[in-house]
């Protein structure tokens, strides 16, 4: 059987390099995907279903899938996470996984189909909220309880309940930006840092506008771009996804991307790589609990 070629996709987790191998075993998916993805061979990675997230780790497991099933490849600091949709939020009425009955939701606009979509990632994995950027969170806190109640299939009191804990991460956050605002005043003060501070006033000035289209120099969202250049701890304000993209691009390529110096790009990704790290503690803090 191991000599028979399974076919098989891989991707990586921002799901940007997609490839077909045909292989054997578990092990040389691993070997075979890494070298296609550009991975060094002294990476470990972890293997997962690309639609679910699903950990595969043993072989009979892998042997038992499909052929032509899609596997992503994951590096130590990276977490799969479901499809980002940049349609209008449309786009999951044709995900066999989030099919639903048609009288059960009826979405006037592509902002409700967002909530609904969120609200789905919360009743698959409740860690998720750990995962998820401040808009996310508020969006979810904004919802009328009963509606988040019926979407994720809870009680109304338990949908009350989730949404008192969402604007408790939201306020704990920003009481982790306040202080490190002060911090970051008082070290202005001592550092006379006055060309830094304008700056960082002029990005912030321009921070007002509500711009979701992906640059094509850069592949980062507008938004994403107008966070880093914020003036106070941007990497709380941005989503893992979008931290991961971060870290992975490299001081090098974060410094064309930023128009920064190396010293102060190199900064903002130690932070960026902290808060990740961070989070991703917390996830398996949560998990290694429940289980």
């Amino acid at each position: 059987e191991m000599t028979d070629k399974k076919p098989c996709r891989v991707c990586n987790f921002t799901r940007q390099k997609s490839y077909g191998v045909a292989v054997p075993s578990l092990m040389e998916l691993k070997t075979k995907g890494s070298e296609f993805l550009g991975f060094r061979s002294s990476d470990p990675v972890t293997v997962v279903l690309e639609d679910d997230g699903t950990i595969v780790a043993d072989e009979s497991y892998f042997l038992c899938l499909p052929p032509n099933t899609k596997f992503m490849l994951l590096h130590e600091k990276e977490m799969w996470a479901p499809v980002r949709r940049m349609d209008g939020g449309t786009a999951w009425m044709a995900r066999d996984s989030l099919m639903m009955e048609t009288d059960a939701v009826d979405f006037s606009g592509g902002a409700d189909a967002h909530w609904w979509f969120l609200a789905q990632q919360l009743k698959q994995d409740l860690t998720s909220i750990i995962l998820m950027s401040e808009e996310d969170l508020q969006t979810l806190v904004d919802v009328p309880h009963q509606q988040l109640a019926s979407a994720m299939d809870f009680q109304e009191k338990k949908a009350q309940d989730l949404q008192d804990t969402l604007q408790r991460v939201l306020d704990r956050r920003e009481e982790e930006r306040q202080s490190k605002e002060l911090l970051q005043l008082y070290l202005k003060a001592v550092a006379k840092e006055r060309e830094q501070d304008e700056s960082s006033q002029a990005a912030e000035a321009a921070d007002g506008s509500d711009l979701t289209e992906v640059d094509s120099a850069t592949g980062f969202m507008s938004r994403t771009l107008m966070v880093l250049k914020g003036k106070t701890s941007p990497e709380t304000r941005l989503s893992t996804e979008d931290l991961q993209m971060i870290v992975g691009r490299g001081v090098e390529a974060m410094v064309d991307v930023l128009g920064w110096d190396d010293t102060r790009t190199s900064a903002l990704l130690q932070a960026c790589e902290a808060e990740l790290t961070r989070r991703l503690q917390q996830v398996q803090a949560v998990q290694s609990i429940r289980s």
